[in-house]
């Protein structure tokens, strides 16, 4: 996979990117599926990694170290995002009683340290914000952010799951450019056209990183009213190239700008969304998926409803 500029001002990545957002439940496969899964990623052209502190009951980052120390690819040849601000209560985290948001300096710094030590580098590529805490002090979290960038401990900074208004909020308070925003959009989930997200990130001149691509398995294996609507015209239309429905309906993403988060551990699921990028759409095409999703009684109100 050719390589893409994260935004204006971001570093370049693959146009494809591997999260661990659902390892929760197979952490205890250990560090061989973990360097499977990773191996498989770089074969297919995918270097860029995005992790959280809290992704994998809070182990995920510290087996990912494990793969690095193992030197099977070198540092530089792979982009590593990771990001905090979710706290979910965990046995590794009894300080945590309730799930909330913290993007306080106190917390931000230990997260950072802690996600140093655990992915055995001295760098971070990208480091975003998970939400925005609505009392954190805006000042404050600002000038850590661009604290450390400034010692280097961090080279960009993103954001994840904010509104326009939060993006536009923080952005306020920084002297540095925010380079990414991760947002959860795929067939079944297109609200990020009509509430302003996807519009507001392109007038950053940022690529969107759209998570959940393939909705869960909802798309292939969904049986709610959208998810078989959706499916039969993906079935049609990737007939049409002969590539798999998962292909085709990722392909409409890549057609928006938008770099797939993988977040599956399927490995033929990797592999459908890796071959999303030989598959060109039309312009017609698009839109009969974008119809096929919201449904006649839905087109209004969204940017598709052409009344004046």
């Amino acid at each position: 996979m050719e390589k893409v500029y994260l935004s204006d001002a971001g570093p370049k990545v693959s146009p494809a990117i591997y999260g661990f957002y659902r390892w929760n439940d197979i952490v205890g496969d250990g560090i061989e599926r973990m360097e499977r899964i990773v191996n498989l990623c770089l074969e297919l052209g995918i270097n860029t990694f995005d992790h959280a502190d809290s992704y994998g009951s809070y182990q995920c980052e510290e087996l990912f170290g494990q793969v690095i120390k193992q030197k099977t690819f070198k540092r530089e040849d792979i982009v590593l995002f990771t990001k905090c601000g979710l706290r979910v209560p965990n046995a590794n985290q009894p300080d945590v009683r309730v799930k909330h948001y913290d993007t306080s300096r106190e917390h931000i710094l230990k997260s950072v340290d802690n996600s140093l030590r655990n992915l055995k580098t001295d760098y971070i590529d990208i480091f975003l914000l998970d939400h925005l805490d609505p009392i954190s002090n805006l000042e404050e979290t600002a000038y850590t952010l661009e604290q450390l960038r400034e010692t280097g401990k961090v080279k960009n900074i993103g954001v994840a799951n904010v509104s326009v208004f939060q993006h536009q909020l923080l952005a306020s308070y920084l002297k540095i450019p925010v380079v990414t925003n991760h947002i959860e959009l795929n067939l079944l989930n297109t609200s990020a056209l009509d509430n302003g997200q996807l519009d507001y990130i392109k007038q950053r001149y940022m690529r969107p990183l759209a998570s959940s691509p393939l909705a869960n398995g909802r798309i292939a294996i969904g049986q709610d009213e959208q998810a078989t609507r959706v499916r039969s015209k993906l079935e049609e239309i990737s007939a049409n190239h002969k590539a798999d429905i998962e292909s085709v309906a990722v392909a409409w993403l890549v057609k928006l700008g938008a770099l797939p988060l993988i977040g599956t551990t399927d490995e033929q699921r990797i592999k459908n969304i890796a071959n999303s990028f030989n598959i060109s759409l039309d312009h017609q095409e698009w839109y009969e998926l974008y119809t096929a999703s919201k449904g006649e009684l839905e087109l209004e109100g969204s940017f598709f409803d052409d009344r004046g």
